[in-house]
């Protein structure tokens, strides 16, 4: 009991070794022993807390099994077909309608976009539902959900070079612009850039709803060279062939028979109209209009 004593509690145990039948030798070694496994840890430095014990432990949250959002993600400007599965992956099922005041259905997603996002009217199953109002995809979309699609308007390129006509058209999106000769008698060399604009095809104003299906025609003439005043004009006609006089004469002569008095001054010989019409020749002799050997009518002496 002694021996415990002066291990657990040194001082009890030092009494009682001094009130004991042990010999001196005995006091004295179980004295400096017990008092030295007692001052050692009074005199050693207390152990320091490690950075982990000294902040204060945080609790984990286990993660939710099902995590519900507070805002869905915007989906604005995706493919219909990509929104729909982003969608369905961030825990929202989704459903479309037409964003213009029409009323088309989306037959297939892939040829639709994103205009417009909101939570839909209706839940579809357990997950929050989303509602994508969607124009086709090379459509602008409208200002406002159910307001008209703002299709562009082909610009004005008359007057412009071909090269800056091009640059114009450009973000309208078409799928061609082609040059043509404003002369149906010019050929038009390999690059015409610096040709000019005369007249254009859709016209000024006009609404592109079909920019990959539709095709700019510009009718342009070479540098220097003035634009027709209509189209399918030639740049050098042929000339006009001179006038008949015996055709003018038949004409004429015509004419005059058929007011009933004759004309003065046809010429014996020259073309006539109708068979039977009388005029006057230049000299004063009376004219008839026969029909000749060769099937054409003619004047000649009427007796």
């Amino acid at each position: 009991m002694i021996i415990t004593m002066l291990v657990i509690l040194p001082p009890v145990g030092i009494a009682l070794a001094w009130t004991s039948h042990w010999n001196q030798t005995k006091k004295i070694v179980a004295t400096v022993l017990s008092g030295i496994w007692f001052l050692v840890p009074l005199l050693s430095d207390p152990p320091k807390k490690t950075e982990t014990d000294a902040k204060p432990q945080v609790p984990a949250t286990a993660p939710s099994s099902s995590p519900s959002p507070s805002s869905p993600p915007s989906f604005v400007g995706q493919n219909l077909k990509a929104a729909k599965k982003a969608a369905s992956s961030a825990g929202y099922n989704a459903i479309s309608h037409d964003a213009a005041d029409s009323d088309t259905g989306q037959w297939d997603d892939g040829n639709w976009k994103v205009c417009f996002q909101t939570p839909a009217a209706k839940q579809i199953g357990k997950q929050p539902t989303l509602d994508f109002g969607v124009v086709r995809n090379e459509a602008p979309c409208p200002a406002k959900d159910g307001e008209p699609i703002p299709y562009p308007k082909m610009p004005k390129v008359v007057g412009l070079t071909f090269a800056k006509a091009s640059e114009t058209l450009a973000p309208i999106g078409l799928q061609r612009i082609e040059p043509q000769s404003a002369y149906t008698d010019v050929t038009l060399p390999a690059a015409v850039d610096d040709w000019t604009v005369c007249f254009q095809e859709p016209e000024e104003g006009k609404e592109i709803e079909y920019p990959k299906t539709t095709t700019a025609y510009l009718k342009v003439v070479a540098p220097g060279t003035g634009c027709p005043t209509v189209e399918y004009t030639k740049l050098r006609p042929e000339p006009t062939p001179p006038s008949n006089d015996d055709d003018s004469s038949s004409s004429s002569g015509g004419s005059s028979s058929s007011g009933g008095g004759g004309q003065a001054g046809v010429s014996f010989g020259r073309f006539c109209s109708p068979v039977g019409a009388r005029a006057i020749t230049s000299d004063g002799r009376p004219a008839k209009c026969f029909m000749g050997k060769d099937g054409r009518a003619r004047w000649g002496y009427a007796s």
